[in-house]
């Protein structure tokens, strides 16, 4: 609840802040966005053949300039993350082996609020760096699970497809990551965006010591709009 209510801050700041600027030679302009994620989970030793998986984002944001060349940019996106595993798991008991094959996607949805500090080399070009604060809203495991059972008599196959909620008890609902990115500026209003957000803190919560850390990992590539 702290970090909630340090994220939202740093949101009602940066937009009071964007008031008083308001009257200035450069403008305080808000804008919307959105695009693509690219999203993948650190290696951990329990995940197997992990493949990055495709989400979205959306949200809007106030870009506030701060001197000629340099702005800072609060956002709050609603934006997809996680994964594509593989798992394997086999079991031999009295002569009867079971393999259990899962292929499915880890959905982890925050609620981001990028802080992105901006420096324009020229007027339609920038690059950015800054924090994000994200806030677990959804977390579910979707796929497809294939058990073989071979044994005396045969082997027999069965198939099906599921949708797991994950306990949110067992993960961590605050994400903080780092972001660095650029974008450019076709007209005064509409832009291209592109910004990699790697996660700081672990994505489970009370993980045994001497283990892996999971982390979010995200590329993001999309469009932005200025009012």
């Amino acid at each position: 609840m702290k970090k909630l209510i340090l994220g939202v801050a740093l949101t009602a700041g940066s937009l009071a802040f964007a008031q008083t600027t308001g009257s200035s030679s450069s403008p305080v302009r808000f804008g919307i966005k959105g695009g693509m994620n690219v999203a993948s989970l650190s290696k951990d030793a329990s995940l197997q053949d992990q493949k990055s998986k495709i989400g979205f984002n959306a949200g809007v944001f106030a870009n506030i300039p701060l001197a000629s060349s340099f702005s800072v940019q609060p956002e709050v996106l609603y934006s997809q993350y996680g994964a594509k595993v593989k798992s394997v798991d086999e079991v031999t008991v009295l002569n009867t082996t079971t393999r259990n094959v899962q292929s499915y996607s880890t959905h982890l949805d925050y609620i981001a609020v990028p802080v992105m500090f901006q420096y324009n080399f020229v007027p339609n070009f920038y690059v950015e760096a800054g924090p994000e604060f994200g806030f677990l809203v959804s977390a579910k495991n979707k796929g497809d699970r294939t058990t073989t059972v071979t044994n005396a008599s045969g082997t027999t196959t069965s198939s099906a497809s599921y949708t797991d909620d994950i306990n949110k008890d067992n993960l961590n609902t605050f994400n903080f990551g780092i972001g660095l990115g650029a974008g450019y500026y076709f007209t005064d209003n509409l832009g291209i965006t592109a910004r990699y957000v790697a996660g700081v803190t672990d994505v489970a919560k009370n993980r045994p010591n001497g283990s892996d850390a999971t982390r979010n990992n995200t590329f993001q590539v999309g469009l932005a709009y200025k009012f």
